[in-house]
């Protein structure tokens, strides 16, 4: 089915329009089982092909693939087998069919893909010519294709940004940066400060690599690095005589106390301390950004004395959050002022910088200053632009749901091509490619278009991309498609069982597989509720759930109701705090307890504390989500403010919860 409404709507007569639309979104959104039984194994035949045709590119079997791409023509995949196609013929060198291939798939996401690889050829020939007659019309370069582009234009400033970042650089790139190099275009700082987010980063392989653009004498012997980063206490114990004459030597053990301090922050500051006085007055400052970092990761309380004495360096984005994040344990809202200050403009005017700015100014009586950064980010639909709202005194609540999509925008999205081959790759379980295909097709859209892409989504039960399209709306929204709630009927029945409140059961199955059935995360967990196989074990031991066996994990009802009562577990055990017990929940209950202070935190504070970047942000997304299901389930306005709460010190309201897996 790949028809074009552009081309055939002109055709209808306005009073034929609606009845069109009805007939054709019928056609194209109908599940499955309502196909006859010859539709029904002509999308099985036609599948099976395409899967033929997938495992013949794999293998490089040029002849088969080409035998399956002519038995799939009218098949919403034969773009994709004949891109596979067309991929062989190109590493072999061969064009020929590529422009016929653009011309019929323009604006396609495998165009896109196409030509972008197309365009890698032609960089790597040194076809400048063709290479920019052929960029012009590439949407989205990557990194490597703009080194390609600043070789054809013989400029090499474009590649200092990437150098300075700590990101891998592309073949293309690193002969830019041989020439800027050359030109004297790259200090010997900046080499030096790529070598230090490097080996921050545990790449020690790069940072090698990096020193190698080092003058002569100005570098280290890489060999033993990674017996360094292995044992760096071995080396700062047998510190070789007169490795400070260098600044190659020096670099080497700020790396080791950096790399200590990775398992014991504190055996780390003793040790550094004692030889500190051999390092500059900016590689001082450098260990002690590094040590405070690490201890701010930890919650220790050296961490913003050490954060002092890192004055004179220059700290990573991630040191500056974790200096504002150590302050705001320590209610010490002076220093989460100075911190913020610190921080550049692009990082903080992020909302979750622009709220704590508003409470830094609150809590110094600044009340007009503090309001005017809540007005910056109040509305968002996000966690902090939830806070900064319930500070501005409004209540959380889900704007007017725009009117329904028409008929004609519903026909229109069911024909998008794009859509529709997003649909076949999620049916022949290539999920990854159909989100890619999805995502691609919504550039460009108004907000009319995209409520009728979720729309369309929804209906054909794909619930993550209806989420992730109604999330994208700008003025006209539909929160009963954001925050969609599928299965209700045999989900809310377990939650209410269990006394969970529902907004938070589903806030949560939200962030953890946005009701994707078959989900797996890359370490395992599985389902709606992304359990661990072995979570999913002991859950059903305790439970006494009669027939469990792991295989059964992904099955909607048993998946549920583990899930449903692990979350029972988790909350019980951590002072039925819903904060805690999300956090738990992703990062394991023992981490959950180790996380919290000596004293109270407000909840917002505790969340935005946690060490763990994924946790961090599942445990914001979770509480947010469960604050519009519940507005939405209760029809009233809610308060995060209120969910979120206060944590009691370390040890309050635990119970059991180190049995816990």
């Amino acid at each position: 089915m790949n028809y074009n409404l552009k081309l055939i709507l002109p055709r209808i007569r306005r009073d034929q329009l609606a009845l069109f639309a009805g007939a054709f979104i019928a056609l194209a959104m109908s599940p499955a089982p309502v196909l006859c039984a010859s539709s029904s194994a002509s999308v099985e035949r036609g599948d099976a092909t395409f899967l033929s045709a997938r495992e013949a590119f794999r293998t490089g079997e040029r002849v088969r693939l080409g035998r399956q791409v002519d038995a799939l023509q009218g098949h919403p995949l034969q773009a994709w087998a004949e891109y596979w196609a067309l991929r062989l013929r190109l590493d072999d060198g061969d064009t020929s069919g590529l422009a016929d291939y653009l011309g019929r798939y323009p604006g396609a996401y495998l165009a896109e893909k196409l030509r972008g690889e197309w365009l890698r050829v032609l960089g790597k020939r040194g076809d400048w010519d063709g290479f920019q007659r052929e960029l012009t019309a590439l949407a989205l370069p990557d990194a490597e294709l703009n080194c390609y582009a600043a070789q054809a234009t013989r400029t090499t400033d474009m590649v200092r940004p990437l150098w300075s970042s700590g990101q891998d650089l592309p073949q293309a790139c690193e002969l830019l940066v041989e020439q800027l190099v050359a030109a004297g275009g790259l200090s010997v700082e900046e080499v030096w400060q790529r070598v230090r987010r490097l080996f921050e980063a545990k790449r020690v392989g790069a940072a090698r690599n990096a020193a190698a653009y080092l003058p002569a004498g100005e570098g280290f012997d890489g060999r033993g690095l990674e017996s360094i980063a292995l044992s760096p206490t071995r080396h700062l114990e047998k510190l070789p005589a007169g490795f400070a004459a260098r600044r190659g030597g020096r670099e080497v053990a700020l790396f080791a106390a950096q790399r200590l301090a990775r398992n014991d922050p504190q055996d780390a500051a003793r040790r550094f301390g004692r030889i500190e006085s051999q390092f500059t007055a900016e590689e001082r400052a450098y260990a002690w950004g590094q040590l405070a970092w690490q201890a701010a990761l930890r919650h220790q309380p050296e961490a913003l004395a050490w954060f002092e004495k890192s004055t004179g360096t220059v700290l990573s984005e991630e040191q500056m959050a974790w200096r504002v994040r150590a302050a705001l344990r320590a209610h010490d809202w002076s220093t989460v002022r100075r911190a913020l200050a610190m921080m550049s403009p692009a990082l903080s005017v992020q909302p979750d910088w622009t709220y704590w700015q508003g409470r830094a100014l609150a809590a110094q009586g600044k009340t007009d200053e503090a309001r005017a950064h809540y007005l910056k980010i109040g509305g968002q639909a996000n966690f902090y632009g939830n806070l900064a709202d319930e500070e501005l005194g409004r209540a959380i609540e889900v704007p007017p749901r725009a009117t329904p999509p028409s008929a004609e925008e519903l026909a229109l999205a069911a024909a998008n091509p794009g859509f529709q081959r997003s649909l076949a790759l999620f049916r022949v379980d290539m999920r990854v490619e159909g989100v890619r295909e999805w995502v691609w097709s919504l550039r460009g859209m108004d907000d009319r278009a995209l409520l009728a892409a979720a729309e369309f989504a929804k209906r054909n039960e794909i619930w993550d991309r209806a989420i992730n399209t109604a999330d994208r709306t700008q003025a006209q929204h539909n929160y009963s498609l954001r925050f969609i709630a599928p299965f209700s009927d045999r989900v809310l029945p377990k939650a209410d069982e269990l006394a969970l409140n529902n907004g938070w059961v589903y806030g949560l199955m939200r962030q953890e597989s946005r009701f994707v059935m078959n989900a797996k995360s890359s370490v395992g967990a599985k389902g709606l509720m992304q359990l661990m196989p072995a979570t999913a074990k002991w859950v059903a031991q305790k439970i006494k759930l009669t027939n469990f066996h792991p295989a059964k994990v992904t099955e909607m009802d048993i998946n549920v109701t583990l899930g449903t009562n692990y979350m029972k577990m988790v909350l019980s055990s951590l002072d039925n705090h819903p904060v805690l017990a999300s956090a738990a929940y992703n990062a394991g209950p023992g981490r959950a307890r180790k996380w919290r202070a000596e004293r109270p935190l407000e909840g917002a504070i505790y969340a935005e504390t946690i060490p763990f970047a994924e946790t961090r942000d599942y445990v914001k997304k979770v509480m947010s989500n469960a604050v519009y299901y519940n507005t939405l389930f209760e029809g009233k306005p809610q308060s995060l403010k209120a969910t979120l709460g206060m944590i009691g010190a370390r040890g309050q309201g635990e119970v059991g919860v180190e049995q816990l897996p």
